[in-house]
C-alpha cells in the first residue's frame, strides 16, 4: 500500500480502517487502536508494508477525526456503551498493570492509578532460585516507589539473565522500562523515552495492558512533536 496523505478521498478513509461508511466516532476510534496497534512499526521493524499501512491508518484517522464527529456521531446507545468496553477500546482513565504468575486465559484489571509489579510463588523455581527472586522482587520495590528507575532497570535484567525462563521475571522487566520511558517523557526526554517504551513492548510483546500503556505514552510523545 502507497503512503496517503491526509487529502485522501473520505471513502478511502473508511476502506483503510476497514469499516463501512456509516461507521460512527466510536468505530472508528476502535478500529484505528486496533489496526494501529497490528501494523506498529515497534512490533514489524522489517515489515515497510507494515509501515506504510501504519501511517495511512494514521492519516485516514486524522481526516476522518476531522469529519465524523460532524456527520456520524450519535448520543450514546448501549450497543455504542458495549463497544467502549470492548477488547479493540482502552477502559477510561489510566491504566493498571498487575504482573502476576496468570494461568492462560486470565484476564489482566485493567483499571486503577498506576503499574503494579506482584509477586507469586512459582514452584518450578529452585529454593535458591526463589529466595533471590522473593529478594529482588523486594528490592525492585523500593526502588521504584523512590523512583530510581536506572537502578530498578538494572536489578530487572540482572534478575532476567538469572531467570531467564520466568515470565513473570520478564514482565516486571518490561513494566520498568515502560515506567522509565513514561518519566522521561515527563521530563521532555521523547527519544529516550522512546527508545525504553519500544524496550517495553519487545520485552514483553503480548501483555495488552502494557501495550495500552504503551500506546498512550507515545501518542504523548506524538502531540509533543
Amino acid at each position: 500500500m502507497s503512503t496517503t496523505d491526509c487529502s485522501m478521498d473520505v471513502k478511502e478513509c473508511y476502506r483503510v480502517l476497514n469499516l463501512p461508511e456509516t461507521a460512527d466516532l466510536e468505530d472508528v476510534k476502535a478500529s484505528y487502536r486496533r489496526l494501529a496497534r497490528q501494523y506498529h512499526p515497534d512490533l514489524n521493524p522489517d515489515d515497510s508494508e507494515a509501515h506504510q499501512k501504519f501511517i495511512a491508518i494514521h492519516q485516514a484517522y486524522k481526516r476522518l477525526l476531522e469529519i465524523v464527529p460532524a456527520a456520524k456521531s450519535s448520543p450514546p446507545s448501549p450497543s455504542s456503551s458495549q463497544k467502549s468496553q470492548s477488547p479493540t477500546s482502552p477502559p477510561p482513565g489510566k491504566v493498571k498493570v498487575e504482573v502476576k504468575h496468570r494461568r492462560q486465559g486470565e484476564k489482566v484489571p485493567r483499571s486503577g492509578k498506576s503499574q503494579k509489579i506482584q509477586f507469586e510463588d512459582a514452584p518450578e523455581l529452585s529454593p535458591l532460585e526463589k529466595q533471590l527472586k522473593q529478594q529482588s522482587y523486594e528490592q525492585l520495590q523500593g526502588l521504584l516507589k523512590r523512583g530510581r528507575f536506572p537502578r530498578a532497570i538494572a536489578l530487572a535484567e540482572g534478575l532476567a539473565q538469572r531467570l531467564p525462563q520466568d515470565k513473570e521475571v520478564r514482565q516486571w522487566q518490561a513494566i520498568v522500562y515502560q515506567r522509565w520511558g513514561h518519566q522521561l517523557l515527563q521530563k521532555g526526554h521523547l527519544e529516550k523515552a522512546r527508545i525504553y517504551l519500544k524496550k517495553a513492548l519487545r520485552t514483553d510483546p503480548h501483555n495488552r495492558t502494557l501495550w495500552l500503556q504503551v500506546e498512550k505514552d507515545f501518542r504523548e510523545i506524538e502531540k509533543m512533536f
